[in-house]
């Protein structure tokens, strides 16, 4: 079953403000979350999927890879959709607090417990890249290399911000829960602690090196092998080559985002190339044989037959793109294009004219039969 557009599933216009897309998510959870409709198979099913178009919609980066590239932005390889894996508490927690709904039924006999932000919760952030290739480079296919900026881990104190010896603290906000609670009439919020950001530890003494950060700024060139067949939009990801993580949390992945360049000759249409081939009047009509240009650089040899009309398309098996998936290619395909002349000598000219002297019904059957029809529509 295709995918419901996010800002469809949200109730809101593609321009609508972050607060306005957080206010209609905010109303959505509320009605569907599933502590509150107990075996609702129904809405627990629409309450992940308003958590799925928040999660797209509330970030920025991922909003305009969305409006851009639509749901195939976040499709994995092998074609897979991207939020098989999602967790979709996450974005119901960037509003309410992580268990606003444990707080809620709290008052009436539940009992879920309070946690700490997992490792997993300090992975680093993925990166975008952009990288604009030839049409060749995506036929043969190309080793890229490819500088960036990112963050890497601290190697003094591997990344936990502090001095290597020493020993965190409880953090005195939240002691040591990595949470915060607070009342706002009928519920009670839980949120993230701001000062512990939820690990529920505050350093005691700060790595010399990264001043407690866990992480510096740095340069980095890689290579990456850009397979052949590449097209317009491909999106290819590096696992753990993105934003390095803190206090033990993985690392981001980068994401290649593939551009092709405008060909002066050929355009693509998936995995089949088109052009267009100018003959003369005379070649159309007497017909020749032509060499056209392919994509790897060589050159094929068209029959073109006596009588070519203007637009007739001629098709060249296997000399098109490779396709990703197989070893097979896409086709090429010629348009012929009729030029007409537009600077005559006398001499051509007079045999023109001797030309159209001679033109008869059988010379121009098309011409003959809008005679035909035309007659017919005045005399009715």
């Amino acid at each position: 079953m295709a995918k419901r557009d996010y800002y469809e599933v949200l109730g809101v216009v593609k321009s609508a403000s972050a607060e306005e897309i957080k206010k209609a998510y905010r109303k959505l959870a509320l009605k569907y979350h599933p502590d509150r409709n107990k075996n609702d198979k129904t809405a627990e099913a629409k309450f992940k999927e308003a958590s799925e178009a928040y999660h797209v919609l509330s970030d920025k980066e991922r909003k305009t890879n969305y409006d851009q590239f639509g749901h195939a932005a976040f499709e994995g390889a092998g074609g897979r959709g991207g939020f098989s894996n999602f967790d979709f508490s996450g974005a119901f927690s960037d509003i309410f607090g992580s268990d606003i709904f444990d707080d809620f039924f709290e008052g009436f006999g539940g009992t879920r417990g309070r946690r700490r932000r997992r490792s997993s919760d300090f992975r680093g952030a993925d990166l975008r890249y952009d990288l604009s290739i030839s049409l060749e480079d995506a036929y043969n296919g190309k080793k890229q290399e490819i500088n960036f900026s990112s963050s890497e881990k601290c190697q003094r104190c591997n990344g936990y911000g502090a001095e290597p010896g020493s020993k965190p603290i409880s953090c005195s906000t939240c002691g040591g829960q990595g949470q915060v609670r607070s009342s706002q009439g009928f519920f009670t919020i839980q949120q993230t602690c701001p000062d512990c950001s939820g690990s529920g530890e505050q350093i005691s003494s700060p790595c010399k090196e990264c001043k407690g950060m866990c992480k510096k700024q740095a340069r980095k060139k890689i290579s990456t092998n850009i397979p052949k067949g590449v097209d317009d939009g491909t999106r290819i990801r590096l696992s753990g080559k993105g934003e390095a993580g803190i206090k033990g949390g993985g690392s981001g992945d980068l994401y290649i985002f593939v551009s092709i360049e405008p060909h002066s000759i050929f355009k693509r249409s998936e995995e089949n190339l088109f052009f267009e081939f100018p003959i003369s009047l005379a070649d159309a009509a007497l017909g020749t044989t032509v060499e056209v240009p392919t994509i790897d650089g060589g050159k094929a040899k068209v029959k073109i037959p006596a009588g070519t009309q203007n637009g007739k398309q001629f098709r060249l098996k296997e000399k098109g793109m490779p396709m990703m998936r197989n070893r097979n290619y896409g086709d090429l395909y010629i348009r012929a294009i009729t030029e007409v002349p537009v600077s005559l000598t006398k001499e051509q000219k007079n045999l023109l004219e001797k030309f159209k002297d001679l033109e008869d019904s059988k010379t121009n059957p098309s011409i003959k039969n809008f005679i035909e029809k035309a007659k017919r529509f005045w005399k009715n």
